[in-house]
């Protein structure tokens, strides 16, 4: 029997949830306010070149490693550019603008709660280290509770990005207990991130961007949510808010 209030989307969900022993976050639009930052710098890179960012691209390319986001934004829009200059016009953006992001509702937390109670946390992200030290600056202290990071973009075990299984399933050996797929949760904006925790055998709550559509996915999602704010960790076997 799960402990708290059981919503109405929770009992939308395909799947019941089971206790898990290790949760897993993704970072962009989840933990951090950053997908609107990226949003601004591929648009003025592709606004160089008489173009603008879709929403279609926008869910391609959510929580791909960055060499296949620079691939898919040039084949997309036949931008007259290769992957290395694409890559050094958003490095050059990012310097300036990643340092000011701002954690998202809910987020500090849930991440502080888990790591108060023992429960064994990582990031698995299709970002680089270096991304994510810039975006990360302002929340150390936070980010210095997970156990480890999955760098997609850096990670040479990692062979291909979201919607691949890869990161994930890497993340659950790096925990020192090498849990199973099935005692380990994901947490989730991107369409990308919810098929590759399903193709990784793993739970997922979904937080999806409101831009994302969500017809044919939330079957692949445990449970949806529109907050971080809304998760109650006793649905998973994980220790309940003491507040």
């Amino acid at each position: 029997m799960f402990r708290g209030t059981v919503t109405l989307e929770y009992l939308m969900q395909s799947t019941m949830p089971v206790p898990v022993t290790h949760v897993i976050f993704d970072v962009d639009g989840l933990l951090l306010d950053s997908e609107s930052i990226y949003d601004v710098i591929i648009d003025s890179i592709l606004k160089e070149h008489g173009r603008k960012l879709s929403t279609e691209a926008r869910c391609k390319i959510m929580g791909k490693k960055d060499t296949e986001v620079a691939t898919i934004l040039i084949d997309e829009f036949e931008l007259p550019l290769t992957v290395e200059e694409f890559l050094q016009h958003d490095r050059r953006q990012q310097e300036v603008l990643l340092p000011s992001v701002e954690l998202l509702p809910g987020a500090e937390k849930l991440v502080r709660h888990l790591h108060r109670q023992g429960i064994p946390i990582a990031v698995a992200t299709g970002s680089s280290k270096r991304s994510m030290e810039l975006k990360t600056a302002r929340h150390k202290g936070l980010f210095d509770l997970f156990h480890h990071f999955v760098y997609s973009s850096d990670d040479p075990e990692v062979g291909k990005g979201k919607p691949e299984p890869d990161c994930f399933l890497l993340a659950a050996r790096r925990f020192p207990a090498d849990p199973e797929p099935n005692k380990c949760l994901v947490l989730e904006d991107a369409v990308n991130g919810v098929v590759a925790a399903h193709a990784a055998g793993m739970q997922c709550v979904w937080v999806p961007d409101p831009q994302q559509p969500q017809d044919g996915y939330k079957e692949k999602a445990t449970l949806t949510l529109t907050s971080l704010t809304e998760f109650k960790p006793e649905l998973f076997g994980l220790p309940p808010y003491e507040d």
